[in-house]
């Protein structure tokens, strides 16, 4: 499908804050060079995926557009002589895949479109900028009443996303900021109702959300125009930085960072919080909260970007949500988003790892409460508190708003009606993915278990064990058989005979003798085995007569 064309019904944009994983499944050696083959996998089902093919001269000029954001990137370094040794071979591919792991894991890099070109060339091919230059022309031909002053390139995070500093003839001495956006997956409300929203955006007025000057939509983008705010954004001012320079320069390793002072904590997040219960309590879906995306004009924050749910477009924090199944509210989303960003106005930097069970040692102990009730692993695993809640926190819950101005938003029965169902879209969409997530992750633990070093010893002594135990069962079982098949056949055998007694010595007996008594039979009575034990033992051999032969020799005898 052609970027600019419209979808079909039905059909789900690419969703950009899905993360891109990749793993060097080998190397092959052509005339002079080496080729790298990467399996990249988008989310966690293995069928989403596919192989890139790259050198290391693809490697490197990445690398070279990358060292913009100033981070130090573990790129391995380039060899010229030996570059074709197996070994070297083997080793530089270790370091690749270690660079790969740091920029698909790093929140900031990951997002960017050099490294989602780099991994996903089919999807990311389009130009962006052209388009929506193409676009803003189109439109100021339809009212030339505007004119483009210069284009800010990349100072959003969002790839689909492109800004342009305008004038209006008729104020010349006014900069506003035009911003050029697609549609995203989350993108629910008809062509009709989209077009109703968007008209209603200008008239919204709340103190705490920064207005809309103009909004509009085609079939497949919408344009905003706002007024330019020459300080920035509140994460420009923690980061010390300006405005207009690119977001990888700008965020992903900042020289000066600086938390905010307490007062000032209290007094923006009460207004931050406010304006989040002002939307709430109107069915309007936000969701898209974090510090660039909050203006900080005479001490009073305001609220940026509240179209982006109305457009379909995914969370800036959307990758952590979706590890936490409790999360699945458009309000949770909010609540977890201003923990990052209360986070943020604190210690002057996002937290390096989420959940948080450990906080470093905080400035204001009287935030700490906040933070783990928002960002601890406790809270990530059994809910958000409500807006309400934080705002009855003893950290809120006495902050004075000294602005006056009466917040106004109408919304039609109709329009709200469509807003619930698209935001009901938009939450069935988030558990589907976390629940598919949490599948997965549940897979890779029971794989992991069972194939660790632990668990195959455990095995083998198990099965061992079963083995002596089916033995002896079976052993059991053949002599109760045995047993049982001879008893229905006949009687049990008898005892055996007892043992014959000694023998006597041969002794040649006197024909008148009588001799001893005879023997008696095994099978005698007790007296009989008496007598043959009395004659036994009485036996004398001087009692024997000698008996007197004839002598054949001599016949006269």
């Amino acid at each position: 499908m052609a970027f600019m064309e419209k979808p079909s019904p039905g059909e789900v944009l690419l969703d950009d804050t899905v993360t891109l994983t990749a793993v060097i499944e080998a190397s092959q050696n052509l005339n002079s060079h080496t080729e790298y083959i990467i399996r990249v996998q988008r989310g966690v089902t293995t069928e989403n995926s596919w192989q890139v093919i790259r050198r290391y001269s693809d490697f490197d000029m990445l690398n070279n557009s990358l060292l913009i954001s100033g981070l130090s990137l573990p790129l391995p370094p380039k060899k010229l002589i030996g570059n074709m040794d197996r070994e070297f071979i083997a080793e530089r591919q270790k370091g690749l895949q270690t660079y790969l792991n740091f920029i698909t894991q790093h929140h900031i890099l990951s997002s960017c479109e050099l490294v989602k070109k780099f991994l996903d060339t089919n999807n990311y091919s389009t130009n962006y900028t052209e388009i929506a230059l193409q676009q803003v022309s189109m439109f100021f031909r339809s009212d030339p009443k505007w004119e483009v002053v210069e284009p800010l390139k990349d100072i959003g995070w969002r790839i689909r996303k492109k800004y342009f500093l305008i004038k209006n003839k008729d104020q010349p001495k006014e900069r506003q900021v035009l911003s050029w956006i697609g549609f995203g997956p989350d993108k629910f409300l008809s062509d009709k109702d989209l077009v109703s929203s968007m008209k209603m955006l200008p008239a919204l007025s709340c103190p705490f959300i920064y207005p809309v000057t103009f909004a509009t939509t085609n079939e497949s983008s919408a344009l905003i125009i706002r007024m330019f705010n020459e300080k920035g954004t509140l994460r420009d001012h923690i980061c010390k930085v300006k405005p207009k320079e690119p977001f990888l320069k700008k965020y992903c390793n900042p020289k000066k960072i600086q938390g905010l002072e307490l007062q000032q904590i209290r007094t923006y997040g009460r207004q931050i919080l406010e304006a989040l219960k002002f939307l709430h309590d109107k069915g309007f879906a936000y969701g898209h909260l974090h510090a660039s995306n909050i203006l900080v004009e005479d001490n009073t924050c305001k609220l940026l970007d509240i179209e982006n749910s109305l457009l379909g477009l995914p969370s800036y924090y959307r990758p952590y949500v979706t590890q936490f199944r409790k999360i699945n509210t458009t309000e949770a989303i909010d609540v977890y988003s201003f923990g990052h960003l209360l986070y943020e106005m604190v210690y002057g930097r996002p937290p390096d790892t989420l959940p948080l069970d450990q906080l470093p040692p905080a400035p204001f102990t009287s935030v700490v409460p906040v933070l783990q009730s928002i960002l601890s692993t406790e809270a990530c695993k059994t809910g958000m508190p409500s807006v309400l809640q934080l705002l009855q926190t003893p950290l809120f819950n006495d902050v004075l708003l000294f602005n006056s101005e009466k917040a106004q938003f109408k919304i039609t029965t109709k329009l709200k009606e469509a807003l619930k169902t698209a935001k009901d879209s938009l939450e069935k969409r988030l558990q589907e993915e976390q629940k598919i997530i949490h599948q997965h992750r549940r897979l890779t633990r029971a794989q992991s278990h069972h194939g660790s070093e632990e668990e195959k010893k455990r095995r083998k002594i198990l099965a061992r064990k079963k083995s002596r135990q089916s033995t002896y069962e079976n052993e059991e079982d053949l002599s109760v058989k045995y047993s049982n098949n001879s008893g229905a056949s006949e009687a049990p055998p008898p005892p055996p005979l007892p043992p014959p007694p000694p023998s006597l010595p041969p002794t040649v007996l006197s024909p008148c003798d009588s001799g001893p008594p005879p023997l008696a039979s095994p099978s005698s009575s007790g007296l009989g085995r008496t007598a043959l034990l009395s004659s036994i033992q009485s036996f004398s051999k001087g009692k024997l007569k000698k008996a007197e032969t004839q002598d054949r020799s001599n016949p006269l005898v």
